[in-house]
């Protein structure tokens, strides 16, 4: 199949038919061989069109609906704009409390041959009713689940405060398990986690002293610290996401052998450069700092400046593959 006929495939309309199975509704070509290969971004499978299995596929003349089967993982993972014939990909980790809407923009300002992927955790975005993930490795896990099948192609991570340390296990479990590694660890706004213990514990503080902490952070929008029904709603998920920071219990593995790039905001009153510095222990390779104009949340503030100092190192590993 030519690549601009299966990227048209692609480019379908989720449907949400036979319970909860996602569904492709993919043209048939009566030219050719009774079983069909379709291929994706992330997945390939054989449809034979002459058969109608009705929990799997409904044929007609014009077109082979197939339902797939998801598990939950499906829902770990939101791609802003797919691009199947992309070289790399890069997994974004999002900061305590962040949503993966956040990142939708991203691809636009990243190079053509990276195809961007945002995990989205519990209780925000569309998996607002499920319940946070208050640890560390239940999370790890669920995470890689979700991208192992994304792991066909070189990839990096990028994480950004809970979102690289969050990046930074999920690497060390891919390595005790033999699975594929990121080419690069992009980790921002964080503090190395072998010195996460010497930072106060805020998650359990009544709600007046930890808004305090949220107004310092400089994340939160002041129309949810303003408005009681929606602090409410976002409360307990920036409760959980801090408990799992704080909570975090640090061990001592080998360092990566693959490169890592610490970003950090000149002006974060949270993250000091000593912090940022330490992150050189955790690789055996290159190590980079990087700062930037902006407090904590510099990602935003001066996002094209990342963004360009990113894609300088990612055009580098793209060119060396």
């Amino acid at each position: 199949m030519a690549s601009a006929e299966g990227d048209r495939l692609w480019s379908y309309r989720q449907q949400q038919l036979a319970g909860d199975l996602p569904v492709l509704e993919l043209p048939v070509d009566h030219s050719r061989p009774p079983v069909q290969t379709y291929r994706g971004p992330s997945l390939s499978f054989d449809v034979d069109t002459t058969v109608t299995q009705a929990t799997q596929k409904i044929v007609t003349q014009t077109t082979v609906r197939v339902m797939i089967a998801t598990t939950p993982t499906s829902n770990w993972l939101t791609c802003p704009k797919p691009n199947p014939r992309a070289s790399m990909r890069l997994f974004c980790f999002p900061y305590a409390g962040g949503r993966a809407a956040v990142f939708r923009t991203w691809p636009d300002e990243l190079p053509a041959g990276i195809e961007f992927y945002v995990i989205e955790l519990p209780s925000r975005g569309r998996r607002i009713k499920e319940p946070p993930i208050t640890r560390i490795e239940p999370l790890v896990r669920g995470i890689a689940g979700a991208i192992e099948p994304l792991l066909d192609k070189p990839f990096c991570f990028f994480g950004h405060s809970m979102g690289a340390l969050t990046s930074f296990e999920l690497a060390r479990l891919l390595r005790r398990e033999g699975r594929p590694l990121p080419l690069h660890l992009f980790v921002s706004g964080a503090v190395a986690p072998q010195f996460r213990d010497s930072h106060p514990v805020t998650f359990d503080l009544p709600e007046p002293e930890f808004l305090d902490v949220l107004r310092r952070l400089n994340g939160t929008p002041s129309e949810v610290l303003e408005n009681e029904e929606l602090l409410q709603l976002v409360l307990p998920t920036l409760r959980a996401d801090f408990e799992l920071l704080q909570v975090y219990e640090y061990a001592d593995e080998p360092p990566f052998s693959f490169p890592i790039t610490a970003f950090g905001g000149l002006q974060d009153k949270e993250v000091s450069p000593e912090d940022l510095e330490a992150w050189r222990v955790q690789t055996a390779s290159t190590f980079i700092l990087r700062n930037f104009p902006g407090d904590h949340f510099f990602l935003h503030s001066d996002r094209s400046r990342l963004l360009w100092a990113m894609s300088q190192q990612l055009v580098s590993l793209v060119s060396r593959r």
